[in-house]
């Protein structure tokens, strides 16, 4: 029975958690996927990030099906023909790298990550140049997104700096990062199962927040023409920046 189970008892993990599933819901349901990033630095500042990720597996799984549903065939098969094959390497990579990677490797590397991917976009000025899909930088940066995603959920930057370039509608972009994101998530079960992550706990408490995941998605949906952009871009990324140097600080000196 989930009360014999052995679950977290702070506090301050169920806010983390319940902003962090509920970022990700609203970026599932069509308002700026890049905004998930922020969910595993989130939960990473009350415990482990590699527990983080554990947790928040099966809930971005229940996630990917409700996105999917919304956006079934409307992603752009081109793109995703050139992407799946460094998904696979990516995931593999991640795979045979887990173990060696400390708790303050993956605190330094989220860190990095959130801060890099945020000043990015605080200090773009122009419009990249328009850019067709190709299998040698599809493969490049799906590879990348497979590791990130892999180790800390953290996929959606090295995908973004594929896609955005390709000047795609929104739909078909929110549409093929779903799909993407849909069969990487699968890919990892067997691995995080092999690893010891999907234990009882850590499917405990994924059980506990997951009635937030559809609420996040229902969030997002509304949101999406009715919100300022702008505004919430700033915010987000203004947040990214401080949590990854405070990850960084954490996983160095902390």
């Amino acid at each position: 029975m989930l009360s014999d189970i052995p679950l977290i008892d702070d506090p301050w993990f169920y806010l983390t958690a319940t902003l962090a599933v509920l970022v990700l819901g609203i970026a599932k349901g069509g308002l700026a996927g890049g905004i998930g990033l922020v969910a595993v630095p989130l939960m990473s500042l009350t415990i482990e990030p590699a527990r983080a990720a554990a947790i928040l597996l099966p809930i971005l799984m229940l996630m990917d099906v409700t996105a999917l549903r919304t956006y079934w065939g409307q992603w752009d098969r081109e793109n995703l023909v050139t992407m799946i094959p460094g998904a696979v390497l990516g995931t593999v990579i991640g795979f045979a790298t887990f173990e060696i990677l400390s708790s303050d490797d993956l605190r330094v590397m989220v860190g990095f990550i959130a801060f890099a991917f945020a000043l990015r976009w605080w200090l773009a000025r122009a419009e990249a140049p328009v850019r067709r899909a190709g299998m040698k930088a599809g493969t490049f940066w799906s590879a990348l997104a497979g590791f990130t995603s892999f180790s800390v959920h953290a996929g959606g930057p090295p995908i973004h700096i594929y896609l955005l370039p390709q000047q795609l509608g929104k739909t078909t972009f929110q549409a093929t990062t779903v799909a993407f994101f849909f069969g990487i998530n699968w890919l990892k079960i067997g691995p995080y199962a092999w690893l010891g992550q999907l234990d009882a706990s850590n499917l405990a408490t994924s059980m506990v927040l997951a009635p937030l995941a559809p609420i996040g998605i229902l969030i997002g949906a509304r949101l999406h023409h009715r919100i300022n952009e702008a505004v919430f871009f700033k915010v987000v990324y203004a947040s990214l920046l401080v949590l990854g140097v405070k990850l960084m600080y954490d996983g160095l000196w902390g």
